[in-house]
């Protein structure tokens, strides 16, 4: 089966975990986890440990991490987590070389910098293989990820192979991002801002200009017109994350994102677990 938990998910920090997993054999013990990977390192090595303790995981449970770009929410604590865990860190080629210059993860990065090959899939980890796609963001590059796992203990021959993207961060929907997403059963997507709340917040005009500009964040309506534009009856997952704190809520991505889906026939609406992510705390390790 896989897994999937959120440590934190905003401008805050960003930080996430996919895992493969195997029951216990008789049903009574703990799910053993086969293979697994971060995505992003924007929260503390101390709050890692305590959130993977907390769901019974261990640093040991994941091998590799993948980076989506280099802003501080999404890399603060890069430098230490390969200091100190010696995980291999994966990205595009331009994402790497920038880390590698980059003040928080220069002296650290080099001995576990790993390049994906673009435009094919890269087996980043047993039983997990991953291709990166790019996407509209300020930073120096910013990708979004599609993942295939290779689940050894499928319920059904159907889920012997499950689909994963994520997208943290994303100024505008582009068509390879739509397929991506239309692909996938589980979807993690950026629903940052609701319009009217930023125009009336407290946000200077320039930086409500910088969030909107193409190359910024996706507002709540954005993010909805692409749910309509991608929903399939297989999708199962809809997580929005990196909700603004000043921007937007919750209970706001949620019901533009559940309007989105309202046209599907009862059955497929019904199988779509539909959740915005916290921004400071984590989630359970849900079973995707």
């Amino acid at each position: 089966m896989i897994k999937f938990m959120s440590f934190s998910s905003g401008s805050c920090g960003n930080c996430y975990f996919l895992g493969v997993f195997a029951e216990g054999a008789d049903g009574s013990r703990k799910a053993e986890c086969l293979s697994g990977v971060l995505i992003d390192a924007g929260v503390s090595l101390r709050s890692l440990k305590g959130s993977f303790e907390a769901v019974g995981l261990s640093f040991n449970d994941f091998s590799s991490i993948l980076v989506t770009h280099d802003h501080l929410d999404h890399i603060r604590s890069l430098g230490s987590y390969c200091k100190r865990l010696h995980k291999s860190v994966w990205s595009s080629e331009k994402i790497i070389n920038a880390l590698s210059h980059h003040s928080y993860t220069l002296d650290n990065i080099d001995a576990v910098r790993n390049v994906l090959a673009p435009d094919e899939w890269n087996e980043v980890t047993p039983l997990l293989k991953v291709r990166y796609f790019v996407v509209p963001h300020d930073a120096t590059q910013t990708i979004g990820y599609a993942v295939e796992l290779s689940d050894p203990y499928p319920e059904s021959p159907e889920d012997g192979t499950r689909r994963f993207v994520i997208i943290t961060d994303i100024g505008a929907m582009t068509d390879e991002a739509l397929q991506w997403l239309g692909w996938a059963d589980s979807v993690v997507l950026e629903s940052n801002y609701d319009g009217n709340m930023l125009a009336a917040g407290p946000y200077p005009i320039e930086l409500q200009d910088r969030i909107r500009d193409g190359h910024g964040h996706l507002s709540n309506a954005q993010c909805a017109d692409a749910i309509r534009q991608f929903v399939t009856p297989d999708l199962r997952n809809l997580f929005l994350c990196h909700l603004s704190e000043n921007n937007n809520t919750p209970r706001l991505a949620y019901e533009s994102a559940l309007e989105a889906i309202s046209h599907l026939d009862a059955e497929s609406f019904n199988r779509i677990r539909l959740r915005p992510l916290p921004r400071r705390s984590r989630t359970e390790l849900m079973t995707l």
